[in-house]
């Protein structure tokens, strides 16, 4: 049985998720600094060249190989700039499940971009790999990201109090951890049945 994500290349009617390479390696410190992915995600601060050149060479195929997720860059089709990240972590193989996240470069937001993405991503995982569940954890005053999966059609099914360690700016300019709750969402594969494109993807091929 499959036990790793192939290196694959996603395409959707305006996007194309695909692996990260060494030329975005800037686009992703910038978007990585942004005080919205600070404040919700526990990327390390600051995050430099050198550190987003480590996570891409190092880290991300690491965990690929070790069949625990899969990390996609999340490119316009036209321009090919890099404006998000899509990533899969805590996969279960015995039971084809995954988590699934999603961060947009803050000169993307609002277009739609996340959502596109992350049910592309959900269309493959259902359609092609056969998984039966992608859970979202969405931190519960995060109301962007509540928003992506409320579009996509996620289930809210309850929250983990006090499971998320978010971050805030205190008045001298610091960043402290502070405690809020989980809101977990789940997506089935029926939650995309009878949709005229079910997970928004055109095509994908393998990367190799």
């Amino acid at each position: 049985m499959t036990s790793t994500f192939p290196n694959i290349s996603i395409s959707t009617e305006r996007l194309v998720l695909r692996p990260l390479d060494e030329d975005d390696v800037p686009a992703l410190a910038d978007m990585m600094n942004d005080e919205q992915v600070v404040a919700w995600t526990d990327v390390p601060q600051p995050f430099t060249e050198d550190g987003a050149r480590t996570w891409i060479s190092a880290y991300a195929p690491g965990e690929r190989a070790a069949g625990r997720g899969l990390a996609l860059a999340v490119a316009e089709f036209l321009t090919q700039r890099l404006v998000g990240l899509i990533q899969l972590t805590a996969t279960d193989w015995h039971v084809r499940a995954t988590q699934l996240s999603y961060v947009v470069a803050p000169w993307a937001r609002g277009e739609g971009y996340a959502s596109e993405a992350a049910l592309a991503t959900a269309g493959w995982l259902f359609g092609d790999q056969k998984f039966e569940r992608v859970e979202l954890r969405t931190a519960a005053d995060n109301t962007a990201s509540q928003q992506v999966a409320q579009k996509i059609g996620c289930i809210s099914e309850g929250v983990l109090r006090n499971a998320c360690i978010a971050r805030a700016r205190a008045q001298d300019g610091s960043w402290g951890e502070v405690r809020t709750d989980y809101i977990v969402w789940s997506l089935l594969p029926e939650d995309l049945e009878g949709t005229a494109d079910p997970g928004g993807f055109t095509s994908y091929s393998d990367w190799n």
